[in-house]
């Protein structure tokens, strides 16, 4: 498959995970699957199972303009938008095709439980499951496969249309620094494997050298200007001296910037220099707008 048709593909996988993740809230309903009721600040794993891409973690109201810049139809429904202001916080994952997921949900919020059992159980598409984790429903149309509690959601895509367990416990272990560095921004990622990522933005600023990434975040903040948002970039080394060099690098590349064609790279990397820190490098990038936000999102996450 060309990489063209491989990005149009895992786009349209994101913009129907987001619609999926709030059609999801309005459909669900009190299955009580068997679940800790761990609170969102003391989380040590994400409920959610390994192997994907790229795990998300935001304030649901507050991300509802970042997922608006996608320009995703589903968003505009009223009653999708009431159902999205229930939640409160979430947690998803996207996932290789090898997996056999598109994408898994968790979220926290306030549900109405007894709308959403009358409705799954009035649609001949939702099968009530069963598991070791608990009762859950599946729906061969969509390939969906959700649970609920008062105040939790759980929700998995199956590329093969088979039922899946919404509920992974214990989970995804979130790295370290994970929580702390997104705390403050309405949306934030980290990338499962990021060495590939990062090589290729060097490659493409003209540095084909390969040095260890432990770990790639970024978050998503709305930026002074209206319809702009910025993003702050932390990648974490084995070493100090590995991230001293890159910062290094960087700092080198931003004097020729004049002479890279991918003016997004510039915005990213070259508005404002990094900012060392020990094994750390944190950059933060000029103001996106929404065509620079979506070739962001397919820089670092398809």
């Amino acid at each position: 498959m060309a990489g063209k048709d491989k990005k149009n593909m895992k786009f349209s996988a994101v913009r129907l995970c987001a619609a999926s993740i709030l059609l999801i809230f309005f459909l669900s309903c009190q299955s009580a699957p068997n679940i800790s009721d761990t609170s969102w600040e003391n989380m040590t794993h994400a409920p959610l199972e390994k192997g994907g891409f790229v795990y998300i973690f935001g304030n649901a109201r507050q991300s509802l303009p970042i997922l608006d810049l996608l320009q995703i139809e589903e968003l505009k429904d009223r009653q999708v938008r009431q159902i999205a202001e229930r939640t409160k916080n979430f947690t998803a994952a996207l996932f290789p095709e090898a997996n056999g997921r598109y994408f898994q949900l968790a979220a926290w919020g306030n549900y109405p439980s007894a709308r959403g059992f009358l409705a799954l159980n009035t649609n001949r598409h939702w099968e009530r499951q069963q598991s070791v984790n608990g009762q859950y429903w599946y729906s061969e149309v969509n390939g969906l496969s959700i649970a609920m509690t008062s105040n939790r959601v759980f929700a998995v895509s199956s590329i093969k249309n088979t039922p899946l367990d919404p509920v992974t416990m214990p989970g995804t272990q979130i790295p370290e620094g994970f929580l702390e560095f997104s705390r403050k921004y309405p949306f934030s990622c980290w990338l499962e494997n990021p060495a590939p990522v990062f090589f290729k933005v060097l490659n493409d600023l003209g540095f084909p050298v390969q040095v260890p990434v432990r770990q790639f975040f970024f978050s998503l903040y709305p930026a002074q200007k209206a319809e702009h948002y910025e993003a702050v970039i932390r990648i974490q080394f084995e070493n100090q001296q590995q991230a001293r060099a890159l910062a290094s690098l960087l700092n080198l590349a931003s004097g020729i910037s004049s002479n890279i064609s991918n003016s997004l790279i510039a915005s990213i990397f070259f508005t404002n220099p990094p900012v060392q820190n020990g094994n750390l490098i944190d950059i933060n990038t000029a103001a996106l707008n929404e065509t620079e936000l979506q070739r962001l999102f397919g820089m670092f996450l398809f």
